[in-house]
C-alpha cells in the first residue's frame, strides 16, 4: 500500500503548491502601490562645457529608443535624451536635458529607470489648480487643467494605471491643452494618491470605474457637453466601462488608449512570462479573483468579473471612436489583443504600433504620439 499512499501524498503536495502560487500570484497583481525600487547605479557623470552625460549599465530598458527619466530616492529627477552613446561593451551614456531644479546627480547615487516624464503639471509646463473629487471612496485628489479656451466645454479625463502616480497621465495632457480641452487628471482608490478603501487592493478597474464616474459628474457640473477618456494601461478598462455604459453615450465622444490592458486572462499570462515563471501559471490565479470565497481569502472585497473585462469578447459593445497606440514590444499588455480588437472593430479601433515597451510609446517617439493623437482627436472628435 505504500505506492498509492505515497503517490497520493505527492498529489496532495503538488495540488497545494498549485493552489499556493495562484493565491501569490492573485495577490502579487492586486497589491498596494509598493515603494519604488532603485535599482540603478550611476556609474559615471561626465561634464563637457555646458553639457552633462549620465553613464549606465547597459541593459534593455537603458539602450531604449526614446526620452526617459531618472528618479532619485529623494524625489528628484533628471531628464535624459533620446541619443544613446557607447561607453564600451557594458556601458552606455545618455545627455542630460533637465534636472529637478537645484539637483546635480552624482557618481554611486541609486536611480530608478521611469517613463514618466513629468512628476508635476508644472514640470510639463502646465497651469493646474489641486481639486478634490467627491467620490464614493472619499475625495480623491485631481489636478484640472485649463486649455487654451477656459470657457471649453470639451473636457479630456486622464486615467493612469495600475501601480503608476496619475503623473504619468501628464505626457498626454500637453496634447489636449494645446488643442482647448480642460483636462483632469484624476486618482481613484486604493491607487497610493487616492482615497484608501478596504484592504488597500486593486479591483483591476473593476470598482476604481465608480470613482472616475464621479469625475465625469464633476466635468459635467462644470459645463462639460463633450468628454473624451484617455486610459493608460489598467486606465483603459475604466474608460471603456465608462463608454459602453447607456449612462454617458451622448456625452463621451472618444477614447484615446495607450498601451490598454483589454483581457486581464492575456495580461495575467505575459506577466508571469515576464517574471520567469510559465505563462501558464497566471491562469492558476483565477479562481482567487473570480470566486467569491476565495478572492476574500485575498484581501479583495469580492469577486473581479474578469468576463466583464475582456474586450475582446465586448468588441461588439464599443461604441465611441477609439484610438490605441500600443508598443510592439510590450511584454505586459500583449498588443496582440490590441492588434485582434483593431481587426474586430475597424469601424471604430484605429491602431498605431510604436517600437516601444509598455506604456512607452510617447517617449519612444514624443512628436510622432503628439501628432498621431492631435490629428485623431480633431478628425474624428472635433469636427
Amino acid at each position: 500500500m505504500r505506492g498509492p499512499i505515497a503517490l497520493a501524498g505527492v498529489m496532495t503536495a503538488v495540488a497545494s503548491m498549485t493552489l499556493g502560487l495562484g493565491f501569490v500570484i492573485a495577490r502579487r497583481l492586486t497589491a498596494a502601490p509598493n515603494s519604488r525600487r532603485f535599482d540603478l547605479t550611476i556609474c559615471a557623470v561626465e561634464q563637457d562645457g555646458d553639457r552633462r552625460s549620465i553613464v549606465l549599465d547597459r541593459t534593455h530598458q537603458t539602450e531604449s529608443q526614446g526620452e526617459f527619466t531618472l528618479l532619485f530616492p529623494g524625489g528628484q529627477w533628471v531628464q535624459l535624451a533620446a541619443e544613446v552613446l557607447d561607453r564600451g561593451p557594458g556601458r552606455i551614456a545618455r545627455q542630460v536635458t533637465a534636472t529637478a531644479p537645484g539637483f546635480t546627480p552624482l557618481a554611486e547615487e541609486r536611480a530608478s529607470w521611469s517613463g514618466i516624464y513629468f512628476l508635476t503639471p508644472i514640470d510639463a509646463g502646465l497651469s493646474a489648480y489641486d481639486i478634490a473629487i467627491p467620490t464614493p471612496s472619499g475625495p480623491a485628489p485631481a489636478w484640472r487643467i485649463d486649455g487654451s479656451d477656459s470657457q471649453s466645454t470639451r473636457w479630456a479625463i486622464h486615467i493612469h494605471g495600475l501601480g503608476s502616480p496619475r503623473a504619468g497621465t501628464l505626457r498626454g495632457v500637453r496634447v489636449t491643452t494645446e488643442l482647448g480641452y480642460t483636462s483632469l487628471v484624476v486618482s481613484y482608490r486604493n491607487d497610493g494618491e487616492g482615497p484608501r478603501r478596504g484592504t488597500g487592493r486593486s479591483t483591476l478597474g473593476a470598482t476604481e470605474v465608480d470613482d472616475v464616474d464621479a469625475a465625469i459628474r464633476y466635468a459635467i457640473n462644470q459645463g462639460a457637453r463633450q468628454v473624451v477618456l484617455f486610459g493608460w494601461s489598467m486606465g483603459a478598462q475604466v474608460a471603456l466601462q465608462l463608454a459602453a455604459g447607456p449612462r454617458y453615450r451622448r456625452l463621451i465622444a472618444g477614447l484615446v488608449l495607450e498601451s490598454p490592458v483589454l483581457d486581464w486572462v492575456a495580461t495575467i499570462k505575459a506577466n508571469c512570462a515576464r517574471a520567469g515563471l510559465p505563462a501558464a501559471a497566471g491562469l492558476l490565479a483565477l479562481p482567487w479573483l473570480i470566486s467569491p470565497l476565495l478572492a476574500r481569502a485575498v484581501g479583495l472585497p469580492g469577486s473581479i468579473p474578469l468576463g466583464d473585462l475582456n474586450w475582446i469578447s465586448r468588441a461588439q459593445e464599443l461604441a465611441v471612436p477609439t484610438l490605441i497606440c500600443h508598443g510592439a514590444d510590450d511584454d505586459s499588455a500583449p498588443p496582440a489583443v490590441s492588434r485582434r480588437l483593431a481587426a474586430l472593430r475597424p469601424d471604430l479601433v484605429h491602431l498605431k504600433v510604436f517600437d516601444a515597451d509598455h506604456t512607452m510609446t510617447w517617449n519612444s517617439d514624443q512628436e510622432r504620439w503628439r501628432s498621431t493623437v492631435a490629428a485623431w482627436l480633431i478628425a474624428e472628435v472635433t469636427n
